[in-house]
């Protein structure tokens, strides 16, 4: 994307003030274009998963990764709660959950939907619902710029109103993102079980406060949604333990971007959390950037340039004090 035609450029498109003047340069279908319209308005999207061999993939995962998750599909009295509850990047070594993950049609329609060339870099295979508290994704990995982050969770069966479906509240994801300043505490050093667990009052209160609905997703196997870093979304409960919801869920970030846990840092003291990551399309390194600046983990020795918050904070002091000079210089003529 052209920064001099574009006005917001370290906005993601799809989240932009001026949208509607930025899904002119998308370059999207009419069936695109319609998705696009719903994910900016609601902060998630439904749509079939483009793979003509995703219901054969999802049979080989299932077969593959049961056993591994305490779960016995061939048996359908058998209680699928209490099991090891996920497996996280199992790309590393299967290659239908890589292919899924990989997907060029997904990462060509992320991109055109961001502005920036899209990238998985972590995976999640569940077998049962996660019954989790509803959350942002912004929490657990976030970007400078803010939100150039989203989920792509994929049904691998027909999804039970009593299996613990995925929820989410449709619109949250137009709230203020909430980060550790905003509820009184510091990430950096932290040694809570999960980052999100003290924003949970916080999140409880913006849903009470907008009167919002928590909507469940009775998905069909092979379908599809895509949601924004900011929409609250969760697993409600489930109310069989003899019913399964697999899935797989695929994180996305964007080119050119810090990639940081946000629980676990303080933005405003320059103290970030930074994340080491490969994409795994192709298991290239995806370096820290800031403007087209490598941003080095606060763990490496430092190098002959001060951090980035050192430096902004030097720039800060000299501004202040050119422009008091200035003042000064004004008052005396």
């Amino acid at each position: 994307m052209n920064k001099f035609n574009c006005p917001f450029p370290g906005v993601p498109l799809i989240e932009s003030p001026v949208f509607s003047a930025e899904i002119e340069r998308m370059n999207l279908t009419p069936d695109e274009r319609d998705l696009a319209i719903k994910l900016n308005r609601d902060g998630f999207v439904v749509f079939d998963f483009p793979d003509p061999e995703i219901d054969q993939r999802i049979e080989r995962i299932r077969a593959d990764l049961g056993p591994r998750l305490g779960i016995d599909d061939g048996d359908p009295a058998h209680s699928n709660q209490g099991g090891c509850g996920r497996i996280q990047d199992a790309w590393l070594s299967h290659p239908d959950v890589l292919a899924i993950a990989a997907n060029d049609k997904i990462l060509g329609f992320l991109s055109r939907l961001y502005g920036r060339q899209a990238f998985p870099f972590q995976t999640l295979n569940f077998a049962v619902g996660t019954q989790q508290h509803v959350h942002t994704d912004a929490v657990h990995f976030s970007t400078i710029p803010p939100k150039f982050m989203c989920g792509v969770w994929l049904a691998m069966e027909d999804i039970h109103e009593d299996a613990g479906p995925l929820s989410y509240v449709p619109g949250s994801h137009k709230w203020p993102m909430v980060d550790n300043c905003m509820i009184g505490r510091r990430g950096t050093g932290s040694n809570v079980a999960s980052p999100q667990v003290p924003f949970h009052a916080a999140w409880d209160a913006l849903i009470t406060e907008h009167r919002a609905k928590t909507e469940h997703f009775l998905a069909r196997q092979g379908q599809a949604l895509i949601w924004c870093a900011n929409l609250l979304h969760g697993g409600s409960l489930q109310n069989n333990p003899t019913l399964t919801r697999w899935s797989q869920v695929t994180h996305y970030f964007f080119d050119d971007c810090v990639y940081y846990t946000p629980g676990l840092s303080d933005e405003y003291l320059g103290r970030l959390a930074l994340r080491q990551l490969v994409s795994i399309t192709d298991r290239s390194p995806k370096p820290n950037l800031y403007l087209g600046e490598k941003i080095a983990p606060t763990s490496v020795a430092p190098s002959h340039r001060k951090p980035l918050h050192i430096r902004w904070g030097k720039w800060v002091v000299r501004a202040f004090r050119s422009r008091k000079a200035a003042s000064n210089s004004a008052t005396s003529k």
